[in-house]
């Protein structure tokens, strides 16, 4: 049997560096037959990033941080950029930005290109403390709310200080704590998604940061509030990231930003990618107290949201309209394909984003994930494997009708 190179290369990587002689041990594994060269070749940019298949002097003399050395880093969701696919694995919204949206960067662009951007983004400040019905001191812009996750962690954790988030969730929390040198700690969900609140309380000692997805990814369910507010850490704080709220049947609007419990110690961070269908523009912002809002300022980069992208968030979020009438016809959406995937044997986690988390007794998702994108459907097949068991399945992202029926018929035709 031909292995797929991604699926050995991780738990490899430092044992290959170790040896090193990476080329030998790769003839070692062809011979074996555990890996053919067709199969390791895509792989092959990852191990020459890692510093043991250049052939270049040059880079043999450099040495890495060692705590970039020993990271495999953060793999995101396939991105083809040919026609013809249904695309349904990073949880991209399908409909278009409102047209407002289109009229304000051809506005800016036009404009003031010459010139830096606002470096605070103050005009985009305005419009989003006004979601959020804050004053505009307690918005920071970003590029992209990823951005946002990296300036928390260079204002509150110095190396070798704790961070923590939920398992399974979205590991780049872990990829970012490392980059930073910090402590990463997860806190193992229960099988039904939920929080051991007891033990995480203990876990979350001496934690500078929690970071939750809510609803969370790769499972879609959100949390209760009163969970939420029991996990504030103590001399810490929580990062509600809420990329995924407005898909939910009752959105969020910040309410536990001003709650007692947490008071000067969350930070809510939101995404223009998903809801607002501007993922192409990167832009997203936090939502915190004052205080936490100036520190954060002292480390971002000087001037990280270009004009374009401001022009365009401001208008997104001037006409919410536009997208709150498309985040409800995803949700409409997302209960057809939730029934869709029950009537075809899959147990599908209840979902408040605008993607599902499906799982079929048979556990043959790789299988189901490769026979789909051969017929150019995409999904994402996720592993993860510091569960006992390990955990994986399908997340499936909420597209339009049209590419939702394109992939029940090609479900159908793998055999769900």
């Amino acid at each position: 049997m031909t292995l797929p190179a991604d699926f050995i290369l991780a738990p490899l990587l430092r044992g290959i560096k170790q040896a090193g002689h990476p080329n030998a041990c790769l003839e070692w594994l062809t011979a074996v037959g555990m890996v053919s060269r067709i199969a390791f070749w895509p792989a092959t940019p990852l191990l020459n990033n890692s510093g043991i298949m250049s052939h270049d002097p040059s880079v043999r003399r450099v040495q890495f941080r060692p705590s970039v050395d020993r990271m495999t880093g953060y793999v995101s969701g396939e991105q083809p950029q040919e026609d013809g696919w249904v695309k349904l694995n990073t949880n991209e919204n399908p409909y278009p930005p409102s047209p407002r949206v289109i009229e304000a960067i051809g506005r800016a662009a036009e404009g003031r290109l010459n010139l830096y951007p606002d470096p605070l983004g103050r005009e985009f400040c305005r419009v989003a403390a006004r979601l959020f019905d804050v004053d505009p001191d307690w918005i920071i812009p970003g590029n992209g709310s990823d951005e946002i996750l990296t300036i928390l962690l260079r204002t509150f954790v110095d190396p070798g200080q704790r961070i923590a988030y939920p398992y399974p969730s979205y590991v780049l929390y872990e990829t970012l704590g490392e980059i930073q040198g910090a402590e990463v700690e997860r806190i193992m969900l229960r099988d039904d998604w939920s929080w051991p609140l007891e033990e995480a309380r203990r876990q979350l000692q001496e934690c500078r940061l929690l970071f939750v997805p809510n609803p969370n990814s790769p499972s879609g369910n959100r949390f209760p509030d009163e969970d939420l507010l029991g996990l504030v850490p103590e001399g810490g704080v929580l990062v509600l990231d809420e990329a995924y709220g407005d898909f939910c049947d009752e959105p969020h609007g910040g309410q536990l930003l001003k709650s007692e419990s947490a008071a000067g110690r969350m930070v809510v961070t939101r995404t223009l990618s998903k809801s607002y269908s501007l993922a192409g523009l990167r832009l997203g912002f936090g939502v915190a107290h004052p205080d936490i809002v100036a520190a954060m300022r002292k480390v971002k980069d000087s001037y990280n949201c270009d004009t374009l992208s401001l022009a365009a968030g401001v208008a997104a979020l001037e006409d919410t309209d536009w997208m709150q009438d498309n985040a409800a016809r995803i949700r409409q959406t997302r209960q057809r394909l939730v029934e869709a995937l029950v009537s075809r044997g899959f147990d599908v986690v209840s979902s408040q984003a605008n993607f599902v988390w499906a799982t079929h007794p048979d556990g043959e998702h790789r299988r189901r994930f490769e026979a789909l994108k051969v017929q150019r459907v995409l999904v994402r097949y996720m592993v993860f494997p510091a569960c006992d068991p390990v955990r994986e399945g399908l997340r499936i992202t909420v597209g339009t009708d049209e590419q939702v029926d394109r992939f029940l018929e090609a479900l159908d035709h793998v055999g769900s």
